[in-house]
């Protein structure tokens, strides 16, 4: 078996994606309930308490609210770094002494590796993540802030990725949200739009074999408008996935 992965949610209302080699079981964040996570995990015959590590991207709510709880009632180590946990501190209650490492620093379970690679979002410390076992490589990449020097060579190197589709900007600058928020999020600490995901994709070599349109917005976006978009900027065939906001998605090889 190489990589196998799923999202449990990924959006602001809550973010939580599995992925499993031969000789790991690891959840990256825990934006979501832990009753919603252990009946998403049983869809795919997967038990929550199994997981080696909860591995959390940064410190905003959507992706860490439920962190203690994972820890506290289904034993899972917490590894973090110390600033994002330390912003964190009020929505996670009482874990009994988190993993800390530092942006940059690579994560070895056996013989998989998970790379945390600093980005520009605007939360301490924020990183994503290369998780890379027996030559495949699967990217979790969200929250990117703003498309960033070597993004384009990171995702030339691997072999699928969640990649964020936040927002449409038509519908961003066209919708309700106050004038702060619009910049915040288009800004350069704040998320990749469609077209700049879509191009992203499009300028990666043969290797990649598929990639899941992430993070959208439910206010400033659409599934419709992301896979589109992603298709478009692909400019050939290739898988197109949704991680979605309100469910589980299907479980993809790499």
């Amino acid at each position: 078996m190489g990589i196998v992965t799923f999202s449990l949610q990924s959006g602001s209302n809550g973010n939580s994606i599995y992925v499993q080699t031969p000789d790991a079981r690891l959840l990256f964040d825990a934006g979501i309930s832990g009753r919603q996570a252990e009946r998403r995990m049983a869809r795919h015959s997967r038990d929550l308490r199994d997981c080696d590590a909860l591995i959390l991207s940064h410190g905003h709510v959507d992706h860490v609210r439920c962190a203690g709880v994972f820890h506290r009632k289904f034993n899972l180590p917490v590894l973090t770094t110390r600033a994002a946990w330390d912003a964190a501190a009020r929505f996670q209650g009482a874990v009994d002494g988190p993993e800390f490492f530092a942006p940059g620093q690579t994560l070895r379970f056996g013989g998989t590796t998970v790379e945390t690679i600093p980005t520009p979002h605007d939360a301490l410390d924020s990183v994503a993540f290369v998780v890379a076992c027996n030559g495949s490589r699967l990217g979790i990449l969200t929250d990117l802030g703003h498309v960033f020097d070597g993004l384009a060579d990171l995702l030339d190197g691997l072999d699928a990725a969640y990649l964020e589709t936040n927002y449409d900007p038509d519908m961003l600058w066209n919708g309700t949200y106050p004038w702060p928020l619009k910049q915040r999020i288009s800004g350069g600490a704040g998320h990749l739009s469609n077209d700049e995901s879509g191009s992203l994709a499009g300028g990666s070599g043969r290797r990649l074999r598929w990639v899941a349109a992430a993070h959208l917005s439910e206010e400033n976006n659409s599934p419709a408008k992301a896979l589109a978009a992603m298709k478009a900027g692909l400019g050939r065939s290739l898988p197109v996935m949704l991680a979605g906001r309100y469910d589980v998605s299907d479980a993809w090889d790499v």
